[in-house]
């Protein structure tokens, strides 16, 4: 998070605030930090909306349909809720009995015209007005339910200034590399997703279409990635989808694992809602409906009845910083089962038939760079290990396709260079060895090269101009 992060969260600028304490929910308001439970623990967390509970079950309440002598003391809220530093994907609606009111709480200050200058705030008032408008055009604004009472058009307005170095260096906590305060504050706008024989909780926000925004279960097909809102609907598909795997090539299969090459520019609808299904689960991704420049790996599990997506890694079909890998996600079903370090190397294995050094598109979401430092590190010890005899980084950058910048930064993190008579080598302590040992025990999934059937494409000028 940069310096246009919400008032308090955890890397962005503080704000002033107002501590007190309150007798009830119902005085709470966006922006305030109070006291919640969670998980038989006491959190502090950052109220982003609030809603009457009643509308969680569709019910629109109007004053009309309110029962005679209501109050607001008989409404019960619901608070959408960011747990201060921990990550943006546990944010969730939570009822106001999880409330601690014996907590203090604390609330943004307004800032007067006396503070900043007449003339400044105006001209900042203008600005927020016009970032607002454009936000709005652009598809940027955040879809909330119509039930939030507040005004949160202050916590919402896209920020200017962003710069890659700080979303960098300040992205550890919030699992967010955007600054804009807009994208921060979108709320999860999806409850649960069927696909196939597993239902997964989302964990962000996802620009799927305004109708299919909280439902109680958005129902998507797992082989062409359609996505209905009525089970009936996904049913009646269900019986005419004649797809019984990607609608790509495959270049890749051994045992039940399979891999397809798609052209986004080919299957431009599968690749967006495969977009749109990704977005759930990366927030540090930017979601663009352009999906010509890019090509698909989509990574399969085949049984008798087809073949069903784990995952997937894209890649620009040209790139200027010879990136070979543009996005990558292993659906939260397939997680932990070292599906990702198949699709890691796998786009490595694409990068040695090119005969060309990759590297992941920077910067790396925090998860990912673990992961990728993780692949790094493995891989460089078992050759170093192995090999018979003295090795450079540019030699060990040809051996891997890994480039000398990712070469230098797993070593680094190894604590493997070490300066010795005037020069630096590669130490690899116990410790590492010992770890090295514990981890070629394991079963792990690998990928065979020799089951590799791909020759790289090249790409005409007509091909590569992606105006519709």
């Amino acid at each position: 998070m940069g310096s246009g992060s919400r008032p308090g969260t955890p890397g962005g600028t503080k704000a002033e605030s107002t501590v007190t304490t309150v007798s009830k929910p119902s005085q709470l308001t966006i922006g305030c930090k109070a006291f919640f439970d969670k998980d038989g623990e006491i959190r502090q967390a950052e109220v982003l909306s609030i809603r009457d509970r009643a509308m969680r079950q569709n019910i629109q309440r109007t004053a009309e349909d309110a029962p005679v002598g209501s109050s607001e003391s008989k409404t019960e809220y619901e608070f959408y809720v960011h747990y201060v530093e921990f990550n943006k994907r546990l944010d969730e609606w939570v009822p106001e009995t999880r409330v601690r009111l014996d907590k203090p709480v604390a609330f943004p200050k307004k800032k007067t015209k006396g503070a900043h200058g007449g003339s400044q705030q105006s001209v900042r008032d203008k600005k927020r007005k016009t970032n607002a408008g454009s936000s709005v055009a652009s598809g940027a604004a955040p879809q909330t339910p119509d039930s939030v009472r507040h005004d949160d058009a202050a916590y919402t307005a896209p920020q200017e200034g962003f710069s890659k170095e700080k979303e960098i260096e300040k992205l550890r906590t919030s699992g967010s590399m955007t600054q804009s305060t807009s994208e921060v504050a979108r709320m999860k706008n999806l409850i649960l997703i069927e696909m196939g024989q597993f239902r997964i909780e989302p964990w962000y926000f996802s620009p799927y279409p305004q109708e299919f925004a909280y439902t109680p279960v958005l129902f998507i097909c797992e082989f062409c990635l359609c996505f209905y809102a009525n089970k009936m609907q996904y049913t009646r598909h269900r019986t005419k989808c004649a797809l019984q795997h990607p609608p790509g090539n495959e270049i890749y299969r051994k045992d039940d694992l399979s891999f397809f090459e798609i052209d986004g520019r080919r299957q431009r609808m599968y690749c967006r809602n495969l977009c749109l299904l990704s977005k759930c689960f990366l927030d540090h991704k930017t979601l663009f409906y352009d999906v010509d420049p890019f090509l698909f790996y989509i990574l399969t599990k085949r049984d008798e009845r087809g073949c069903h997506i784990i995952g997937y890694f894209s890649k620009e079909k040209e790139s200027a910083e010879n990136y070979n890998l543009a996005c990558i996600l292993t659906l939260p079903q397939y997680q932990r089962m070292g599906f990702g370090r198949v699709l890691m190397q796998f786009s490595y294995e694409l990068s040695k038939a090119e005969g060309k050094v990759g590297s992941p598109e920077k910067p790396l979401s925090d998860l990912g760079l673990l992961s990728y430092r993780t692949f790094w590190s493995e891989v460089l010890v078992d050759l170093l290990i192995n090999y018979d005899g003295e090795i450079s980084i540019d030699e060990l950058s040809q051996l891997t396709c890994f480039t000398v910048q990712d070469i230098m930064h797993a070593l680094f993190s190894l604590d493997a260079i070490r300066y010795y008579h005037g020069q630096h080598c590669i130490v690899l302590s116990q410790r590492v060895i010992e770890a090295h040992e514990r981890f070629s025990q394991k079963k792990l999934r690998k990928v065979d090269p020799t089951c590799l059937k791909w020759t790289p494409k090249v790409f005409t000028q007509a091909e590569l101009r992606y105006l519709q």
